[in-house]
């Protein structure tokens, strides 16, 4: 009986209850709530459910799953934490990356080539990021120190802005790996929440004789201009902005698998196998970082309202830019298309599409407001690569 007894009090001190506290406790309740809202409610889910359960995985206790490699010279042999392996494909930016180019296997830049003014909106669109960056910096003093950021962490954070889960992820593992999980769920819950975010904004910055213009239809991109463009974008950019080669260059790869014609194959397998594949150690990659000692802080609140600051900022910024062409334009141009900005893609086109459909069932807004959507796409890239270089130290 003695033996029995002493076996089972070994078991359960060696067992995660022994190790639980409030705090993991609450962490596990938090990765639930997560796990319904991607289920039960659909937000975000490809992304949000392996986000939440790597949540649920970090927070087990005495586990091991992020031990770090153990090598023993003495055996020949060594021991690693699953969890610190897939890891790794965030820490090096290798999933940000390749995710980037599965998306650019799926857009269409014809909009954006038909209408190259489209750019400014995209480009509007990224005030958020910046505004932001200055809001995280002044927290400090203005909480006594309660809430406070590095210019690096400030940087990561305004880049939720952007509205581009990837970009924010690959940003925030450069430059504040300790808040890369808070940035992320925070970045994908606003990019999933747009349809209920932006209409009230839309409809405040526009007018109702405003939201019901009618653009005219885009001239038809050539397919050498469609060929040309990623090859373009590339050089330019990677060449101004070095730091923002992992993201640019996938991107406009991708796109050239598209437009090219000579690798359907390779096209087909970034935008549908090879992007499902790589979302899922992304995703709990993710989810890994998101404990107690790191998720549970003032900051993380901080991140949250910053966050949703900065994407409402940004979609403030292109339906500012897109008032002030219609006014130069003569009523020409929707400025509802200018929220689009913003770079999630094509959500925020669809959502100036629905609204500017319910002023006037007759308006088809959605490739015009695609073109400003891509260039948030390449926008939030850019920003991105210059908090890197700025900050990356």
């Amino acid at each position: 009986m003695n033996f029995v007894t002493e076996v089972l009090t070994k078991i359960m001190q060696g067992s995660g209850f022994a190790a639980l506290d409030w705090k993991t406790a609450l962490m596990l309740f938090i990765a639930c709530v997560l796990l319904y809202m991607g289920i039960g409610k659909g937000f975000e889910p490809l992304l949000l459910v392996p986000i939440a359960f790597g949540m649920l995985l970090a927070n087990l206790p005495v586990t091991g799953l992020f031990n770090e490699p153990v090598y023993d010279a003495a055996t020949h042999s060594g021991t690693v934490g699953f969890m610190w392996v897939l890891y790794q494909g965030v820490q090096y930016a290798i999933y940000p990356s390749i995710i980037f180019m599965g998306i650019g296997a799926m857009t269409d830049f014809g909009p954006l080539l038909a209408n190259p003014v489209s750019l400014m909106l995209g480009a509007a669109a990224q005030l958020g990021i910046f505004a932001a960056f200055l809001m995280a910096l002044a927290l400090g003093p203005i909480t006594n120190g309660l809430i406070s950021f590095t210019p690096a962490d400030a940087a990561a954070i305004g880049v939720i802005g952007g509205a581009d889960g990837p970009t924010a992820i690959l940003t925030a593992s450069k430059l504040s790996v300790n808040l890369l999980p808070a940035i992320a769920i925070a970045a994908y819950s606003y990019m999933a929440l747009i349809p209920l975010i932006q209409p009230p904004l839309m409809k405040l910055m526009t007018t109702k004789k405003m939201r019901q213009v009618k653009m005219s239809q885009l001239r038809v991109v050539s397919k050498t201009e469609k060929i040309i463009f990623p090859i373009a974008v590339t050089i330019f950019v990677v060449l101004l902005i070095p730091d923002t080669a992992p993201l640019i260059g996938m991107l406009m790869l991708g796109n050239l698998f598209r437009e090219c014609g000579v690798t359907e194959r390779l096209s087909d397998t970034a935008q549908n196998a090879l992007i499902n594949i790589v979302t899922i150690p992304l995703g709990l990659s993710v989810g890994f970082k998101a404990t107690a000692d790191q998720f549970l802080t003032p900051q993380t609140l901080g991140i949250v309202a910053l966050g949703l600051t900065a994407f409402l900022l940004s979609t403030a910024g292109g339906l500012l830019l897109g008032d002030l062409m219609y006014v130069l334009t003569g009523g020409k141009v929707n400025p509802l298309i200018g929220s689009a900005g913003v770079s999630a893609v094509p959500m925020a086109a669809r959502v100036s599409q629905v609204v500017g459909q319910k002023e006037n069932p007759t308006n088809f807004l959605l490739m015009h407001a695609m073109g400003p959507n891509v260039a948030g796409v390449i926008g939030s890239a850019c920003a991105a690569g210059f908090m890197i270089k700025v900050f990356g130290g």
